[in-house]
Parts: C-alpha cells; structure tokens; sequence
C-alpha cells in the first residue's frame, strides 16, 4: 500500500470515528414541553427562544411550538400569523430536492429540510381555523376547507404506479366539517349545506356522541330557541404524540421497497445481509387529562367530547407508512456499506490494519445515524368540543378539566361569555392534568 493510501484510510476512519450523533429534536425539546404541561408558559416561550438563536435549522418546527404557547397564553393573533408561516414554508419544502436526498443517504434523514408529517401538515391548518375563530372569525370557514384539501392531496400524492396507496385509508378530520357546519348554521339560511356537513362528522367520527344531534338539528332547520345564543368549547387536551428512536429489524415488505429505492437511485440492489436500523416511532402518552367539565353557576352542563384524536391519528399514519420509513434506512445503510467497499477496492486493499481501519471507519458511519424525531411536541392528544345553548345576555362559565375516570383536576377557572341571539360564541382551552394551561380565550365581547 502507498503512503497516499495509508493516510486517506487513516482520515477516513478518524472522521467517521469523531463525528457522532447529535442529541434528538425531542432530547432538547423535552424541558419545553414539561414547562408547557406544568402551565408555566413564560419558561416555555424562554426555551424555544434559546433554540431559535441557534439557528439549528428547526426554525419551523419551533414556530409551531411558539404559536401553541402564544394561543395559550392569550395571544391569537401572534399564534395565527405564526402558523401561517409555517404552513406556507411546509408547502413549499414538500418540492423534492436531489440534493437533499442523496446527502440523506450518505448522513441520515435529518439531513433534509423538515416539511411535516402528514397529520402535523392537516393539523396545522386545524390549529389556524381555532385561532382564527376566537378572533373576528373571518377566514376560519377557508382554514377549514383547507384541512380537507390538504388530506385530500397528501392521499392522492401516494398513488403509486401499481395502484396501491399507502394513505388511501387515512383518518378523515372530522373537526373540519364540524366547523363548517356550525359556520353555516349560523347563517340560518344554509341549513343543507350544515347538513351535509354533520353528516360527514357522523360517517367519519361515529363515537362521537353529539354529531347525530347537530345533524337533527340543521336538517329541523335551527340554529337555537328564539332568545338565546349559543357558546362552542373547544378543548385542547392532554399530551399529544412525539418520536422516539428505536431499532427495528427490517421486514421483507420494506426490504423489497429498499431495492426498489436503490435500483432506482443508484443502479444497484441490496446487499443480502442487513442489521438493526434505527428508526422513529411515534409514541402516544396522552397523561391523565380527561376532558373539560363546563358548569353554569350550579348546574352541571357537561363535558367535552373528542371529535379529532391526534395521538391515534398519528400512530395510524405511521403504522401506513412504516415500511416506506424502514425501506430509507436500509437503502442509506446499503448505500453506506457499498461506498467503503467500493473505496477498497478502488484503493485496492484486501486484508491488514489499513483494510480493517476501513471497516471500522464503515461501522462508525454507520453508528453517527439518528431516526428523525422532528415533530410538532406542544400540539394535544385530543380536540374535544361541547355546545351550550344559553339565553342571550351574560353568563359565567366554570371550567375544570376531569381526568379520564371523571375526577377533578385542579380549580375551577371561570369565563365570562355574553351570547347574543342566534348567534355561536367561540372560547377556547387548553388542559393538561396540571389543570387549565393559560387562560381561556374567546371571541364574545
């Protein structure tokens, strides 16, 4: 072997050896979330602002984090136009990069621009029609719309050549269309159009309890009784869904896919012998919180109700495309392997320290890999709704999240709302078993 050879091997294997894995999006993001739960959200802000100053390239999904807080803590307008941005930057990111994905296989996926996962891409447009609503409400009907227009493409994206589609059995919204259908209510003209609407929350979301009610009641063509209003409670509860890394043994469905990535990418199949691969998984620990009671001075009116489920959303969209997520990164291990062999041989080694240098530079490369836990780690493990029909004038509502077998957590908070005739009062809570996180907001004067 040349010195020229000695000392390329030599480098080789020292970079791969000093270059190791950076800690996880959800290692660093953990103490903003504690804060958040905990309801102490001046700490929370304090820590994603530490994070945007080092500019790490997770400048959107710490904007997500932001605007979560900044809706809990009273600040609608700021959370909206937050999410706007990331919604549009989403968008645009979602343009497959060449680039990107070929030093994705050389590093790992963290090496691409993060666009979203899918439920995170539909939720977010979920997230700006409730912002928006407890403002003027003026574009919360088109946000809405936007929900189901963004599922709608994200399915039809997946379309494969053989006719399959991984998406095609996605979880539908249903807040969505319940959102519309109040909207239109409102109107008290567009009692079909609510119908049709309601209809939909009963087909897509049919444990929910209240929708076969709002449907009776748009297709009987009222909104509410002659001298009352009505308030809508939106819940935003629990934990909602993160990534954690693990290791996964590859299955023949995401081998077969693995060979298809590299036939495709760069003329090559897979080798026969594959190890453990890290990859993320989305994990589901909601906490205790319950639901909201809503009290109206003595009288118990009730409690939320879940009509979108983020965490089981999510580990449904993952468990669709888990084999495409495994295939990846048996296609970057491949990849890997085949690069310090075809280094070898172009330096042509065949045994002694320098070939075995390389290899153990290979297994280095190979060790420096993380799973892409990037997520959006403030949104809830549920959105639950409740409607109250009230007289018109003003009222004190006592609000007090109940953990999941009923009991109560934390004090009552209460909120004044004053309900106007045939007209929807929005307020909006967010609740963790600590209690109310923030405070309530509301679109009533």
């Amino acid at each position: 072997m040349t010195s020229l050879q000695r000392r390329v091997s030599v480098c080789c294997m020292t970079a791969a050896l000093t270059v190791t894995g950076c800690m996880t999006h959800m290692v660093r993001l953990q103490p903003v979330r504690v804060a958040f739960q905990r309801g102490d959200l001046t700490e929370a802000d304090r820590l994603i602002g530490g994070e945007l100053e080092k500019q790490s390239g997770e400048e959107d999904l710490l904007l997500l984090d932001r605007a979560m807080v900044s809706l809990a803590d009273g600040r609608p307008a700021e959370a909206e136009r937050m999410l706007r941005r990331v919604r549009d930057s989403f968008d645009h990111l979602e343009q497959e990069s060449p680039v990107e994905n070929a030093w994705s296989m050389l590093s790992d996926d963290e090496a691409k621009a993060y666009h979203g996962e899918d439920y995170e891409k539909v939720l977010l447009r979920a997230m700006l029609a409730l912002a928006n609503l407890v403002q003027d409400g003026d574009d919360a009907e088109a946000y809405s719309l936007q929900v189901a227009d963004k599922q709608r493409s994200i399915v039809a994206a997946a379309a494969r050549p053989d006719g399959t589609n991984p998406k095609a059995a996605y979880q539908q919204v249903a807040l969505a269309p319940y959102l519309r259908g109040l909207i239109r209510e409102e109107t008290h003209r567009d009692y079909d159009d609510a119908a049709r609407n309601f209809q939909l929350v009963v087909d897509w979301q049919p444990d929910f309890q209240a929708g076969r009610g709002h449907l009776a009641r748009a297709l009987a063509g009222s909104h509410s009784r002659r001298g009352h209003g009505v308030v809508h409670i939106f819940a935003l509860v629990g934990h909602g869904p993160f990534k954690a890394e693990v290791e996964e043994m590859p299955t023949s469905t995401s081998l077969l896919i693995a060979d298809q990535i590299l036939s495709t990418q760069v003329g090559t199949t897979l080798p026969p012998t594959i190890a453990p691969i890290k990859v993320p998984r989305i994990v589901s620990a909601p906490g205790a919180a319950g639901s909201v009671q809503v009290a109206v001075g003595d009288w118990a009116a009730g409690q939320t109700e879940t009509i979108t489920d983020i965490s089981q959303m999510a580990l449904r969209q993952q468990e669709a495309v888990l084999p495409y997520c495994l295939a990846r990164a048996v296609a970057r291990r491949a990849v890997k392997k085949g690069t310090i062999y075809g280094f070898k041989q172009g330096l042509g080694m065949q045994d002694g320290l320098p070939s075995l240098a390389l290899d153990a530079a290979g297994i280095a490369w190979e060790a420096t890999e993380n799973a892409d836990t990037r997520c959006w780690s403030l949104l809830p493990d549920r959105i639950q709704v409740m409607r109250l029909e009230l007289p018109v004038g003003s009222h004190t509502l006592l609000l007090r999240p109940l953990d999941r077998q009923g009991r109560p957590l934390g004090q009552p908070v209460p909120q004044s709302v004053t309900l106007a005739d045939g007209r929807n009062t929005y307020l909006l809570v967010q609740a963790t078993e600590n209690g109310l996180v923030g405070r309530p907001l509301t679109n009533s004067p």
